[in-house]
């Protein structure tokens, strides 16, 4: 029977989680891996902050230095959050040839090619299942299971805080603010919550799959994000009367290069995160509450879906317990990395800029309710190139405005906003307008 030690980096959530479920779990990962994986290291800023876990004195520490070089260590695990400290201990435990396991998205996000890269330079793994979607484990998924499908696209509801937030407001008709705040007084939102309903977290993860999937590495600034701050409770209502929902979505499609003025030997790639209205029959319109779903199309597989807990200690510390069995089975196999971290395999990879994707629309427009108000903004349409699908007035808003919801058919990103700033300076239009993805899925 092998040992192998694990020094955890980090007292909060995540690691208290991970903590617990290691040796509740203990006897369970020696049947499943022939390996008894022991905690020698509990690394915390504060020794005696109040937790939900009594963690071992002997095993408790505030140096997470002494932790990693010690020779007994043989993984890592840094669940410390943020792209500073963690950079650093990352970087210092695969220049020791150790491997890591980290949720961390946002390190990953931003710093990822280059710990990739440094972990194939010493030879060690970096393990970041519990990094997206928690317990779904959706990046072995795309490293394996996946591993013979050209992805068509990836389509994903990466965060339940917003996930949560659009349920309520759709359910309980309430406005963002107050369910925000509500949300924050129950935990299921941050104090902070810009990470979460900016569309930020969500980023993060969209990035990592977008690079897994295609093979190259898409960086942050390359992603248009749109958070569901400007979502609002009427949007929510006439969304579900024409018959989708609403939900932060996060896209990743290939493109055809038929038509396009980008260089056809180029693999062509859109990548968004923004509210998105989709039909209510999609599957992924039934996620709801704090869950989180991927919907992905292989040319082999076809369609699959993965759904589940997105965050929470116990999602989290599932996948965390995962990664650390794959990092033992690695390091008894001859201290080999079977599967490696990020493998870049299309060198003329490109993202296409948001400006030039084709997409369907909804519009809402605040109006005068007056003859002539649908010619002047049917004539700026006209003009731009931009066909409409469909147009309702909703009835029972009386006064000198009213809304009007304009259905747009496929039109290019660029010309949609230029073509909205034209009518937001109409004399008819009484307030800012607004304009939300369709996706049909096809």
């Amino acid at each position: 029977m092998r040992r192998l030690n694990v020094a955890i980096i980090g007292g909060g959530t995540v690691g208290c989680g991970v903590y617990q479920a290691l040796r509740r779990n203990s006897g369970l990962l020696v049947a499943r891996t022939g390996t008894h994986l022991q905690i020698n290291h509990v690394v915390v800023r504060n020794r005696r902050k109040q937790r939900p876990v009594r963690f071992s004195e002997r095993l408790v520490s505030t140096d997470w230095k002494a932790a990693i070089r010690d020779p007994k260590t043989d993984i890592v695990g840094e669940l410390i959050g943020g792209t500073t400290t963690a950079k650093t201990i990352v970087e210092t435990a695969l220049k020791l040839g150790k491997p890591v396991v980290t949720a961390n998205k946002a390190l990953l996000s931003e710093h990822g090619e280059s710990l990739f890269a440094l972990a194939a330079e010493n030879g060690a793994g970096l393990y970041y299942e519990a990094s997206v979607a928690g317990g779904i484990p959706i990046i072995k998924v795309l490293r394996e299971g996946l591993v013979g499908n050209r992805l068509n696209y990836i389509y994903g509801i990466l965060n339940g805080t917003c996930n949560y937030i659009l349920t309520r407001m759709e359910a309980e008709g309430g406005d963002f603010a107050d369910v925000l705040a509500d949300a924050q007084k129950k935990g299921y939102a941050e104090a902070k919550a810009s990470l979460d309903v900016d569309g930020l977290d969500a980023m993060h993860k969209t990035g990592l799959l977008a690079s897994l999937a295609h093979g190259f590495w898409v960086s942050p600034d390359q992603i248009h994000v749109d958070g569901i701050r400007q979502i609002s409770q009427m949007d929510i209502e006439f969304a579900g009367k024409l018959g989708y929902k609403i939900k932060l979505l996060a896209s990743i499609c290939r493109l055809s290069t038929t038509g396009s003025r980008h260089s056809a030997k180029e693999h062509q790639i859109q990548v968004s995160v923004c509210p998105t209205l989709i039909p209510q029959s999609h599957i992924l319109a039934s996620v709801s509450g704090v869950f989180n779903a991927i919907y992905i199309n292989g040319d082999v597989v076809g369609e699959t879906l993965y759904y589940g807990h997105g965050a929470g200690h116990g999602a989290t510390a599932s996948a965390v317990l995962s990664d650390i069995a794959d990092a033992a089975l690695d390091h008894i196999n001859h201290q080999t990395v079977r599967v490696r971290p990020f493998t870049r395999h299309t060198s003329e990879g490109q993202v296409i800029p948001w400006e030039d994707i084709i997409s369907e629309y909804y519009m809402r427009l605040t109006v005068a309710d007056k003859p002539g108000t649908m010619a002047k903004i049917t004539k700026v349409l006209a003009e731009s190139g931009i066909g409409i699908s469909s147009i309702v007035q909703p009835e029972g808003h009386k006064g000198a405005s009213v809304p009007l919801i304009l259905m747009i058919h496929d039109a290019a990103t660029s010309a949609m906003q230029k073509a909205l700033n034209q009518i937001s300076r109409l004399n008819v239009v009484k307030s800012p307008s607004k304009m939300i993805r369709v996706e049909h899925f096809h």
